[in-house]
């Protein structure tokens, strides 16, 4: 069964356009990593749970932040490791000082026997649209375009 995954994707107009909320994730694999290592704060669910709920409920755990408003749908994206992401942004303006992820476990270093927690996400980070391409993962850079098309054409409205 292919799994599934939900999130939203923070957006706020700047001088320069739009920016948008990107999150880095935690643990050891990801820590020297930067540039197309960033993504959509997000997590998996199961056909119990609507895309929504789901995307609003990963949101706070990953970030702690309450996404309050109407999401706009981004659609979504199939994954190269038989992954559906679903997407949705929102409005807004997180301070990203308060970032409190949640933490997850894992043995580390490897078959050393120990366990070790780590927040799901490390840090977060408003960036232009160039930048936050260039740090995004490779399959969830459409999301910036339709993103950016949405806004565009409710700006025209």
């Amino acid at each position: 069964m292919m799994k599934r995954s939900a999130g939203i994707l923070p957006y706020r107009r700047s001088s320069n356009g739009l920016q948008v909320l990107l999150v880095h994730p935690g643990g050891p694999f990801w820590q020297s990593r930067d540039l197309g290592a960033w993504s959509v704060a997000k997590g998996e669910y199961d056909n119990s749970e609507l895309p929504e709920a789901a995307a609003r409920r990963e949101f706070q755990e990953e970030t702690g932040w309450e996404p309050k408003g109407a999401l706009l749908n981004l659609g979504e994206l199939r994954q190269r490791k038989s992954k559906i992401i679903t997407a949705f942004a929102l409005e807004g303006n997180f301070d990203t000082a308060t970032l409190r992820s949640n933490m997850f476990e894992m043995e580390w270093p490897r078959r050393s026997g120990r366990k070790q927690s780590f927040p799901e996400v490390d840090r977060s980070a408003w960036l232009d649209l160039d930048p936050a391409r260039a740090k995004l993962l490779a399959g969830q850079r459409p999301f910036l375009d339709r993103l950016a098309a949405s806004v565009l054409r409710h700006a025209a409205r």
